[in-house]
């Protein structure tokens, strides 16, 4: 637009050859551009490289320059775009580092023509942000920063890129709204923190012990801080005036957030200045403020004048040879345009155009006129005169028309301006709608893509449990096959050290026989030798007999016959001997024989059980090599199933601390505030989590002792993480039902409960602390809590059984009484107001009388119905064995019967004083209405809680229902004749205005609009008044009979 209105201010008047000009000087426009363009990347190009050194200074004011140049950033996004900006760490950081540069001391367009680019740039700072370390990381938090700062111009045209402003355009800034004010400066507040992310994101990556300021990689990461600091200096400063003026408007404790945010980044701005002035690369470059070493007092309104702003110093720098001619390039270009400079060449022309002379034929040639007279010239001179007064008038008229026709383009330009100004509006408008909507499509999208993500987490988590049940089940049946296995083994083994044994014992009895074989062989070849010998001695015996005998042959030839016949015997005995010794020796042969086939069968046998035994021990060995096996795979899944024991028994563990823990984050929520108990329910949940406490021991025991009861102790475990959260949340909710003392002591006592069973799944999650885990202070706890429970119990429900039956007898018998009473005291009033009163007021009376009597017997009919509705109820079965331990059982019910029977005797009683009270003219009809609507809501639960056990064919529960139509009727009529009675009354009560004047009406209509607005106020407090007495009422009564405690609470 500027080079619009430049370009219609140098043209006055729009004759064709300034068009023939313009024309002409296009070519040399375009060459200008391309060689700016072909500059600017060059620079760019320079300024940001994959080399770890921080940007040269030049290059960076090039690009700065340009920007002023075409007035915006279309050059510089187009280069930059085409750079891999998303594949190098580094290119990434020095772009960022000249794009703060360009945003701070750029044109002011450069913020509005990158936020094109700002959806680029986030996806960018997400994918830079995947890295943890390394300039990955440093990327991502600067590209924030860099996003940030264009919102913030964006939301906020007021402060320039470089954030300098005075005090009275901050203050112009706010446009003198203090909310406007609040909102920039949480504004300020999300800016500083970008800022000091980026500060604390730099300093954290270097190594701080050695002298990296000095490096070319610390100077490259450094150099964006001196941008940084710039900025951080002008929003600290801003951001303690606005918290002054801030509380110069507000009460203090609306700004306690401002205060405690503003506290934490002081002290995180005072630190990184500090570090950052002792660095040797800073100290050259810029001048660095010290913030003061305590923050303002912004509860102190006179602390302002001591605030002292920072100012940080960049010191000046010789300019350089290529910087001048750059500053000179660009100043050229700057230059203002309004007052073009014309060349030479093309005054002279328009000179001759206007005088319409040549050099040939100009007057004041004064070589060629030597020879004219002194007339001659003076007739020239007035000549020139005239002709110059009216080239004058036609300049000047010239001049005025080219001043309209620019007064005129001046207000097209203007117009043109507004509407561009109005176009840029709804563009940004329409930037900031399809942002809004491309951030919620990406948000849809990242929800998409998390639900996806958790589908498929939830698939692959169900398939690898089906997988798990699969292999679960294929080891079971794997470990089935090596049991039955083992099983057969161990018969086997069995059988063959039997077969063993009875090889063995065959030996045994193979050597026994040899031995007696032996044994009898060695005993008759000793008998043989024994009887040979006594035969030899016989033998010789003989010889020497009969050497004897033949000596004494001749002695005695007498005894010769009987020596002959002693020798015949002796031979015959003799042979015997022999055929004896013969048949030992063949008997010997035998035994021998058989002997030696006893030897070999003996060496076959034990050949044979070699054989046996090398194969048995063999088969022993190979069948111990599988049982070791076995036993070792056996050994392998059992520690897989204890290991997955125990990760099972974690994972319940860790579910339940994150039950427990998020019923403790439950207390500081602002949104359970509203939800309430009662302290029955709160009673019934600690004895149930006491009892589950129990089964967790038990659970925890068995699964030590054999480690067989791991489900059993899941159970428990997760039970008592939902009792325990169900017991902290239900105690928070009833503290707020309770006194101020009372709800901060149960409040302690839950959040100590809670504490405690965190406590205890710690250890329970640790395999050498879970034996030694110790329930006993949890137990401590939940027993004060249920001490506690028990005393905010209501009073009402510690009636024993027999007092709550009783109870109820009473006090039906007491309504019934009541009604008697009432409706004898109406008789009553009813005679005395005949007796007394006549005419209207009589007439009232009666009415109003007559209308509650008919209320007093149908309220009498409804009790009578009720019993008797009652009475089946207790008979019919329903409930225990006699009406006492059927109340009993049945305490809820009771308790809203006798309460329910109490409002509807208190109804009788306060109806029929407040009928005595209208019937002597002292009291009010509004409040005898109130009375018999009072009366109809007591009937009403009296029905309720008379009907809510009894069943739908019951006679008298057609005859509760007709009794209870009939009190609505009743309680109708009294309603109706109170308002006839009223209006009957006040109709004697005339108003009279004619005795008055203008002004007394004038007077009495003034106090009556003051009368009408004070009992309209009035009205407005009291409904106020009657909503907050119905509330309490309701609280109290929910507190006294304990109603909730069957619908765990209303948490």
């Amino acid at each position: 637009m500027d080079r619009v209105k430049s370009s219609m201010q140098q043209v006055p008047n729009p004759i064709p050859k300034a068009l023939i000009r313009r024309t002409a000087g296009a070519n040399s426009l375009e060459l200008d551009k391309e060689s700016f363009e072909r500059s600017q990347a060059v620079s760019i190009n320079k300024a940001i490289n994959t080399q770890e050194v921080a940007v040269k200074e030049k290059h960076a004011r090039t690009c700065i320059l340009g920007t002023h140049h075409e007035k915006g950033a279309h050059t510089f996004w187009a280069a930059v775009n085409r750079l891999p900006l998303s594949s190098n760490a580094v290119l990434c950081w020095k772009f960022c580092h000249v794009f703060h540069k360009l945003l701070r001391d750029g044109h002011p367009n450069v913020i509005k023509d990158s936020m094109r680019n700002k959806a680029d740039l986030s996806d960018m700072s997400r994918m830079w942000g995947h890295l943890s370390e390394g300039y990955g990381k440093l990327c991502s938090v600067y590209l924030k920063l860099l996003i940030t700062k264009m919102e913030f111009h964006v939301k906020n045209p007021r402060f320039p890129g470089n954030l300098q402003m005075s005090n009275r355009q901050l203050d112009e800034a706010g446009e003198n709204d203090v909310n406007n004010f609040f909102q920039l400066t949480v504004e300020m507040f999300d800016y500083l923190e970008c800022e000091l992310n980026l500060f604390l994101g730099v300093f954290s990556s270097l190594d701080m012990s050695r002298s990296v300021s000095v490096t070319a990689a610390g100077q490259c990461r450094l150099a964006p801080l001196i941008q940084v600091i710039l900025d951080s200096s002008h929003l600290y400063d801003y951001t303690v005036k606005l918290l002054f003026k801030l509380h110069s408007c507000l009460p203090a404790d609306t700004l306690q957030g401002h205060r405690d945010r503003f506290q934490e980044q002081f002290k995180k701005l005072k630190s990184l200045f500090y570090r950052s002035s002792n660095l040797q690369y800073f100290k050259r470059l810029i001048q660095i403020p010290q913030l003061p070493e305590n923050p303002p007092n912004f509860l102190r309104a006179s602390a302002l004048s001591e605030h002292i702003s920072p100012v940080v110093v960049i010191p000046a720098e010789s300019s350089s040879p290529e910087t001048e001619h750059m500053v000179d390039m660009v100043t050229e270009d700057l230059v203002d345009t309004d007052v073009p400079n014309q060349p030479t060449a093309v005054v002279e022309p328009r000179f001759d155009d206007l005088f319409g002379t040549s050099a040939s034929t100009d007057p004041f040639n004064f070589n060629s006129q030597n020879g004219m007279c002194k007339d001659e010239k003076d007739r020239l001179i007035q000549q020139l005169t005239q002709e110059i007064d009216s080239l004058k008038e036609e300049l000047e008229s010239f001049r005025l028309e080219s001043g309209r026709l620019c007064q005129a383009l001046r207000g097209r330009v203007s117009e043109l301006e507004a509407e561009l100004a109005e176009q840029s509006h709804l563009r940004m408008q329409a930037l900031g709608e399809s942002e809004f909507l491309r951030a919620e499509l990406d948000d849809l999208r990242r929800v998409k893509e998390d639900t996806e993500k958790e589908q498929r987490s939830l698939t692959e988590i169900e398939r690898k449990a089906v997988a798990n049940e699969q292999r679960y089940t294929k080891l079971k049946e794997k470990y089935t096959e090596l049991v039955q296995g083992h099983a057969d083994l161990l018969r086997k083994n069995a059988e063959v050290t039997r077969q063993m044994t009875v090889a063995r014992a065959a030996q045994d009895e193979v050597d026994c026989i040899r031995r007696e074989m032996q044994e009898k062989v060695k005993a008759a070849q000793e008998n043989a030798e024994r009887q040979e010998h006594d035969q030899v001695k016989q033998l010789q015996e003989l010889q020497r007999e009969l050497v004897s005998s033949r000596a004494e042959l001749e002695t005695l030839r007498v005894t010769m016959a009987a020596s002959q016949q002693s020798s015949e015997e002796l031979g015959a005995q003799l042979s015997i001997m022999e055929t004896e010794k013969a048949e030992l020796v063949e008997s010997l042969s035998k035994k021998e024989a058989e002997l030696s086939g006893l030897g070999e069968e003996l060496e076959r046998i034990q050949s044979s059980l070699a054989n046996e035994r090398e194969s048995g021990v063999k088969t022993a060995e190979a069948l111990q090599n599988q049982l070791n096996q076995k036993e070792s795979r056996e050994q392998a899944l059992e520690s897989q199933l204890v290991a997955a024991r125990w990760a099972t028994l974690q994972g319940a563990v860790e579910e339940a601390e994150r039950i427990v823990t998020e019923s403790l984050a439950l207390l500081d929520d602002p949104a359970h505030i509203s939800c309430t108990s009662s302290a029955d329910y709160l009673a019934s949940r600690c004895q149930a989590s006491l009892d589950c406490l129990d089964r967790l021991h038990s659970a925890r025991n068995a699964y030590l002792s054999d480690n067989s009861g791991l489900s059993e102790l899941v159970r428990a475990v997760t039970q008592f993480a939902h009792l325990v959260g169900d017991t902290i949340v239900q105690g928070s909710a009833t503290s707020h039902m309770v006194p101020v003392e009372q709800a901060d002591a149960l409040s302690d006592s839950v959040k100590a409960c809670g504490g405690e069973a965190l406590a205890l799944l710690a250890q329970m999650k640790e395999q050498e602390s879970l034996a030694a885990a110790d329930s006993a202070t949890l137990r401590a706890a939940l027993d004060g809590v249920l001490a506690t429970a028990e005393k905010l119990r209501p009073r009402g429900l510690e009636l024993q059984q027999g007092e709550l039956g009783d109870l109820v007898e009473q006090e039906m018998a007491a309504t019934s009484a009541a009604v008697e009473s009432a409706a004898t005291r109406i008789e009553g009033m009813l005679n005395k107001s005949r007796a007394v009163d006549t005419g209207v007021k009589m007439e009232v009376n009666e009415r109003i009388l007559a209308s509650c009597t008919d209320l007093m017997q149908a309220i009498k009919e409804l009790v009578l119905s009720s019993k008797d509705l009652q009475r089946d109820i207790v008979e019919s079965g329903r409930g225990a064995a006699s009406m006492k331990e059927f109340y009993a059982k049945n305490s809820r019910w009771t308790e809203g019967l006798i309460s329910a029977s109490k409002a509807v005797g208190w109804g009788a009683t306060v109806l029929v004083d407040a009928a005595d009270l209208v019937v002597q003219g002292k009291g009010k009809y509004e409040e005898l209405m109130v009375c018999s609507h009072e009366i109809a809501a007591s009937t009403a639960q009296l029905v309720a809680a008379s009907k809510v056990k009894a069943d739908k064919d019951n006679a008298n529960l057609g005859r509760l229902k007709l009794a209870s139509r009939g009190v609505t009727q009743a309680t109708a009529g009294v309603v109706a004749s109170t308002k006839s009675g009223k209006s009957q009354i006040e109709e004697k009560d005339t108003m009279d205005f004619s005795s008055m004047t203008l002004t007394q009406i004038k007077r009495q209509e003034m106090d009556s609009q003051v009368s009408v607005l004070e009992l309209e106020t009035k009205l407005q407090k009291e409904r106020e008044r009657l909503g907050e007495l119905r509330k309490k009422h309701y609280e109290l009564a929910g507190v006294a009979e304990g109603w909730g405690e069957e619908d765990e609470g209303t948490v």
